[in-house]
C-alpha cells in the first residue's frame, strides 16, 4: 500500500485502454508533452530502426510501427514463441499481442521513457465470480464507452505495491463506478473498507490483538509478511477475502487510534534495527576482507624485502668490477661525444654559415645601377617612338634614340667587362650546397621576430660555451684524480719499486672517487643528449632562417645580375651591327615581288590546263607535263612563302627589340597586320593551290584538298565578314602561338596557313591531311589495342594540357577530333575558329553512339570550362574501352563505371573524370597511374609520307543521312564546324 500523502489525491487523467469491467488504463491530462516528446522521438527512428533479430532480452524495451496509422507501442517481449513471431506485452497498457519479428525493433536508452499510463480499479467494487463471458464482455465494452478518450476526475483510495491505483472515478457528473453497479456489470464488495487510516494500520491491528489467540508460528509469519512488505497485498488481494479478515474488521472497532500508532512506531524501529544489523555486518565483512589483503600485502612486501636483500649482497661482491666497467662504457661514449657533437650542440655549422653569407657574400656591380637607368630611358624612348603616328615627331624622337643608343652600348659593355670578372656560378653553387645543408639539418624556416638576430646567437652560443667549459672542467679533474689515486696503488703494490710507500700514502675513499667520476662523466655526457628547450630552439631557428633568408637575397641578387647579363650580351650582338645603320624591307619587297611573279606563272598554268580540258584535242601527255610544271610553281610558290615567313620573323624580331618604328615608316609591309594574325596570315588564293573536294569526308560540304612539296593539306573555310574576321584571327593566332612554343610536342595540329579568299568573303585555314587517323574511323576499321589506347590518349591529355595553360578551351572534343598516329601519338584536333567556346560546346557534333559529350554543368547552364574539356576526354576513354558493349548511363547522363570489366587504374581515373564537380585536370592526368608505365612512350610526329585522316570524316550512316538533302543546298554552306567551301567544285 502507498503512503498517506497519496490518499484522496485527485488528478485529472484520460482513460486510453480498459482491461475488465473495473480495471482500466487513463494518462494524467498534464503529461501532454511527456507523450508528444515520445510519440516524436520514436517517430523519427521509425524508417531507420533495424528489426530485432537473434534471441530478444526478456529485460530491454522494444518498439514497433504495429498499427495502420502508424503509431509506436512500446513493448517487452515476453515469450518468443518460434523463429518469426514473439508474444508482446505493451509496457503502458498491459495487453498482449503475437506479432512478427520484423515488427520489432530495439529502443535506444535516450528514448526510453517511464510509462505515462496508469493502472486503475474502481474502489469498493468487484466483478461477480459467477458471470458468464459475454456478461463480461459487455461489461468491459460499457466501461469502454464511459472512459475510452473522457476525460475524468479520479480520487485515489488505495495504491497497491504493484502499482495499480484503486481510486473513485468521475467523467463530469457521473460516478463511473455508480454507472457500472447500475447497469449490473459489477456488484459491490461483500466487506468494504472506508476508514483509510483504518486500511493503513490493519496490520498492526493484527499484531496486537490476535497474539493472544493465534499460535506463535502464525504471529512470526504475519509479522514477516508485514517488514518485507507481502502482508499488505496479502490482505488487500480480493483472493484472500475470507472469514479472517471479516473476524480481523471486527475487532478493528474496539482498537484505539493511539494504540495504532504506537504500534506501528515500533514496527519501524524493529524495521530499522534490522536494517543498522545488516549495515553493520555488511561493514564487519569489509573489515575482514581489508585485514586479510593487508596480510596478503606484508608478506609480499616481506617477500620482495627479502629478494632485494639477497641481491645487494650478491651486487657488493662484484660491486668495484662492475662499476669500473660501467665507467669505461660511459667514458668510452664521451670520448665519441666529445669528437663528433660539438659543433652541431654549439652551433658552430650556424656559425661558419653566418660568416659565409656575412663576409663573403657578393654585392651587386656599380655599373649595373648605371645600366639599369640608361635603359629605363632608353625603353622610354622605344614607347614614345612606337605609339607616335607623326613623320616629323618620329624622325626626332629616332634621332634622339640613336644618341642613347650608343651610350647604352657603352654602359652594356661596361656592365659585361665587369660581371666576367665575378665568380657567378661558383659562389651560386657554395649558397645551393650551404641551403641544401642547412635545409636538412634544421628544416623550415619561420619569420625571425627581430633584426638582432646574430648578436642574439652570439650570446647564447658563449653562455653555452663558458657553461659547457665548467661542466667539461669538472669531468677532466675528476678523471685526472682517479688516475692519480690509481697510479699510487699501482706503485704502492709494485714489488720491485724502489720508491718506499706507506699504507697512509694509499689511504684514499676509492668509493668516493668513482662516485665523482661517474656522476662529472654523466653531467657532461647529458649535456649532449639534454634536447634544447624552447627558448633555445628559437634562437636557433631564428639564426637559421635569418642565414637562409639571406642567402636567398644573394641568390636573387646572382639571378638578377646574370638575367641582366644575359639580355646586356644579346642586346650587344643585336645592335652592333645597327648602330651606323638602319633596317630596310628590300629582302622582303623582293621575295614579295617573286611570289607575285610566281602567281602569275601559275594562274597561267591553271588557265592552260583549263583550256586543254575543255579543248577537243585533248593530250594526256601535255596534261602530264602541265601538271608537273604546276606542281614545280606551287613548290616554289610554297618555299617563296616560307622565305616571306622568315623574313617577318626578322623584321619582327626587330620591331620587338630594337626598331619599333619600322611598321610606320614602312606600312606596305604590313608587317604590324602579320603580327597580329600570330605570322599565320600568308598572300594566297585558294585557287593556285589547285584544290579539289574530297567527297569521302563530306558529301553535303565538301572540304578541299590540296598537295604541297609531297604533302596533303586540307583547305577548310569560314565566312569570314568584317564583324567575324577580327575574332577568327586573333582565335587562331592565339592557338598557333601556342603549337608555336612547342610545335610537335605539343599534340596539337597545326595551323600552316590562314588566307583570305578575294573573290569570296571566305577565310581558309590550311592544316595537315591525317587520313584515316581519327578515332571514329580507326574503331570502325581496327580498333586500338589497351597499350595504343592509353599511348593515344595520353597525347591528347598533353595536348589539353597545353592548351589549359594557355587559357584555351577546345570545347569541341570529340572521336572525330582526335587522331591516332602510326596508332601510338594522340593529335588534339583544331576547331571552329567562328564559334565561342559556348557554342562549341554545345555543337550538335558532341554526341557519341548517344552518349552525350555534354558535361552536366554545361547541360545546366554553366560556361564552358577546362574541366567540361576534361570530362568529354573521359567520355573518350571509357568509349575506347568499352569497344562494343553496350553504353550504359545513369540517370544523370553520366556513364556507368561500376560493373565494367577493366583495369582498376583506368576505372580510377574514369570514376575522376565523368563525376560531376572536383574533376581531375589535364596536368594532374598526365601523372595518373595508368599513363605513367614505362611503355607508354611518345613516338615522334612524321611530317612527310604518310597521310591521314581530316577530324571532320563521318560514319557511313551520317554520309547517307546527308546525301538524301544534298539536292537543296546552295552554291555556299557550313558544315558542322563552320567551313565554307565552294560547292560548284563538285561539278568538276
Amino acid at each position: 500500500m502507498g503512503e498517506d500523502s497519496k490518499y484522496n489525491k485527485v488528478e485529472n487523467a484520460v482513460g486510453c485502454h480498459v482491461e475488465d469491467a473495473v480495471t482500466f488504463w487513463a494518462q494524467n491530462i498534464n503529461k501532454s508533452q511527456e507523450i508528444l516528446k515520445i510519440s516524436s522521438g520514436l517517430a523519427e527512428i521509425c524508417p531507420q530502426a533495424i528489426p530485432v533479430f537473434g534471441n530478444p532480452d526478456f529485460n530491454k524495451i522494444y518498439g514497433g510501427c504495429f498499427s495502420e496509422d502508424k503509431c509506436w507501442y512500446r513493448c517487452k517481449v515476453v515469450k518468443v514463441i518460434n523463429n518469426e513471431k514473439c508474444r508482446v506485452l505493451y509496457i503502458d497498457y498491459g495487453n498482449s499481442e503475437v506479432l512478427r519479428r520484423s515488427e520489432i525493433v530495439e529502443i535506444s536508452e535516450n528514448l526510453q521513457f517511464p510509462g505515462v499510463a496508469k493502472k486503475y480499479k474502481l474502489w469498493g467494487l468487484q466483478i461477480s465470480a459467477n458471470i458468464d463471458l459475454n456478461q463480461f464482455d459487455r461489461g468491459r465494452i460499457f466501461l469502454n464507452s464511459l472512459v475510452f478518450e473522457k476525460e475524468m476526475k479520479i480520487t485515489h483510495k488505495i495504491v497497491h505495491q504493484d502499482g495499480t491505483i484503486v481510486a473513485r472515478a468521475e467523467c463530469g457528473l457521473l460516478d463511473v463506478g455508480e454507472e457500472m453497479v447500475k447497469k449490473g456489470f459489477v456488484e459491490l464488495r461483500k466487506s468494504p473498507i472506508k476508514n483509510k487510516s483504518l486500511n493503513a494500520k490493519m496490520d498492526f491491528f493484527l499484531h496486537k490483538n490476535v497474539k493472544s489467540s493465534t499460535p506463535k508460528w502464525t504471529m512470526s509469519t504475519l509479522l514477516n509478511s508485514r517488514v518485507t512488505g507481502s502482508f499488505g497485498d496479502m490482505f488487500l488481494s480480493e483472493k484472500n477475502e475470507n472469514s479472517s479478515v471479516d473476524y480481523t474488521i471486527q475487532r478493528m472497532s474496539d482498537v484505539t487510534l493511539e494504540k495504532i500508532i504506537g504500534g506501528q512506531k515500533l514496527i519501524e524501529e524493529i524495521e530499522k534495527l534490522k536494517e543498522e544489523i545488516h549495515s553493520r555486518s555488511h561493514q564487519c565483512e569489509m573489515l575482514e576482507s581489508t585485514i586479510h589483503k593487508l596480510v596478503s600485502d606484508l608478506e609480499k612486501e616481506k617477500k620482495a624485502c627479502e629478494e632485494s636483500l639477497d641481491c645487494m649482497e650478491n651486487r657488493l661482491l662484484t660491486y668495484v668490477g662492475t662499476t669500473m666497467k660501467k665507467l669505461a662504457i660511459s667514458f668510452e661514449k664521451l670520448k665519441e661525444m666529445r669528437q663528433n657533437h660539438t659543433s652541431a650542440y654549439f652551433g658552430e655549422e650556424l656559425l661558419e654559415a653566418a660568416d659565409r653569407v656575412t663576409k663573403e657574400k657578393l654585392v651587386m656591380p656599380q655599373s649595373m645601377e648605371v645600366l639599369k637607368k640608361i635603359w629605363e630611358i632608353y625603353n622610354i624612348y622605344q614607347q614614345e617612338i612606337c605609339l607616335c603616328k607623326d613623320a616629323d615627331e618620329i624622325q626626332s624622337l629616332i634621332l634622339q634614340r640613336n644618341e642613347l643608343q650608343c651610350k647604352l652600348y657603352k654602359a652594356v659593355e661596361e656592365f659585361i667587362v665587369e660581371v666576367d670578372d665575378l665568380p657567378l656560378f661558383e659562389r651560386l653553387e657554395t649558397l645551393k650546397k650551404l641551403q641544401g645543408s642547412l635545409k636538412v639539418a634544421y628544416g623550415q624556416t619561420n619569420e625571425a621576430e627581430n633584426s638582432e638576430v646574430f648578436e642574439e646567437f652570439f650570446e647564447w652560443k658563449n653562455a653555452r660555451l663558458e657553461k659547457f667549459s665548467r661542466v667539461r672542467k669538472l669531468t677532466d679533474a675528476s678523471l685526472q684524480n682517479l688516475v692519480l689515486n690509481f697510479s699510487k696503488i699501482i706503485q704502492f703494490f709494485d714489488i720491485e719499486s724502489a720508491i718506499l710507500m706507506k699504507s697512509e700514502d694509499v689511504a684514499f675513499n676509492v668509493d668516493e672517487v668513482l662516485k665523482n667520476v661517474e656522476h662529472d662523466i654523466s653531467q657532461e655526457y647529458d649535456m649532449f643528449l639534454t634536447e634544447l628547450d624552447e627558448k633555445d630552439q628559437k634562437i636557433i631557428l631564428n639564426m637559421y632562417s635569418m642565414i637562409m633568408r639571406k642567402i636567398l637575397q644573394e641568390q636573387d641578387l646572382i639571378n638578377k645580375v646574370n638575367q641582366k647579363y644575359l639580355e646586356s650580351c644579346e642586346f650587344r650582338n643585336q645592335i652592333v651591327k645597327w648602330l651606323d645603320v638602319t633596317p630596310n624591307i628590300d629582302d622582303l619587297l623582293l621575295i614579295k615581288k617573286r611570289v607575285k611573279n610566281i602567281k602569275a606563272q601559275l594562274r597561267w598554268k591553271l588557265v592552260e590546263k583549263n583550256n586543254l580540258e575543255d579543248s577537243d584535242n585533248y593530250s594526256k601527255s601535255e596534261m602530264v607535263k602541265i601538271n608537273e610544271e604546276i606542281s614545280v610553281l606551287q613548290d616554289n610558290m610554297f618555299q617563296e612563302i616560307y622565305n616571306e615567313q622568315e623574313e617577318y620573323e626578322k623584321l619582327i624580331h626587330l620591331v620587338q627589340n630594337v626598331f619599333p618604328e619600322l611598321p610606320f615608316l614602312h606600312p606596305e609591309a604590313g608587317i604590324l597586320k602579320y603580327m597580329n594574325s600570330g605570322s599565320l596570315i600568308v598572300s594566297l588564293e585558294r585557287n593556285l593551290l589547285n584544290a579539289e573536294p574530297v567527297k569521302e569526308l563530306s558529301i553535303k560540304h565538301p572540304i578541299m584538298c590540296s598537295t604541297v612539296q609531297d604533302q596533303k593539306f586540307l583547305l577548310k573555310g569560314y565566312i569570314a565578314d568584317t564583324n567575324i574576321e577580327t575574332q577568327i584571327i586573333e582565335r587562331a593566332a592565339k592557338y598557333h602561338q601556342v603549337w608555336k612554343e612547342l610545335k610537335e610536342e605539343s599534340c596539337l595540329m597545326q595551323p600552316v596557313f590562314l588566307f583570305l579568299c578575294k573573290s569570296d568573303p571566305i577565310m581558309y585555314l590550311m592544316i595537315p591531311y591525317y587520313a584515316g587517323a581519327n578515332l571514329g574511323t580507326l574503331q570502325m576499321t581496327a580498333p586500338l589495342i589497351v597499350q595504343e589506347t592509353l599511348k593515344v590518349m595520353k597525347g591528347v591529355a598533353r595536348g589539353l594540357c597545353v592548351l589549359h595553360k594557355a587559357d584555351i578551351i577546345h570545347g569541341s572534343l570529340h572521336k572525330n577530333n582526335v587522331f591516332a598516329l602510326n596508332r601510338e601519338q594522340g593529335i588534339v584536333g583544331d576547331f571552329d575558329f567562328t564559334k565561342s567556346e559556348s557554342e562549341r560546346a554545345l555543337s550538335a557534333s558532341m554526341t557519341l553512339n548517344g552518349m552525350n559529350l555534354i558535361s552536366p554543368e554545361l547541360r545546366k547552364g554553366q560556361p564552358p570550362s577546362p574541366a567540361s574539356d576534361m570530362y568529354a576526354f573521359g567520355c573518350l576513354l571509357y568509349w575506347l574501352f568499352i569497344g562494343k558493349q553496350e553504353i550504359k548511363t545513369n540517370s544523370d547522363g553520366t556513364p556507368q563505371i561500376d560493373g565494367l570489366a577493366m583495369d582498376d587504374k583506368v576505372k580510377s581515373l574514369l570514376s575522376q573524370l565523368l563525376c560531376y564537380d572536383n574533376r581531375m585536370t589535364a596536368e594532374q592526368m598526365l601523372n595518373a597511374d595508368c599513363f605513367l608505365s614505362p611503355d607508354l612512350i611518345s613516338v615522334p610526329l612524321e611530317s612527310e609520307g604518310t597521310e591521314y585522316d581530316h577530324g571532320e570524316q563521318r560514319s557511313e550512316k551520317d554520309v547517307s543521312d546527308e546525301m538524301q538533302d544534298n539536292k537543296s543546298e546552295t552554291s555556299l554552306d557550313k558544315d558542322s564546324d563552320g567551313y565554307m567551301i565552294d560547292q560548284n567544285a563538285n561539278s568538276k
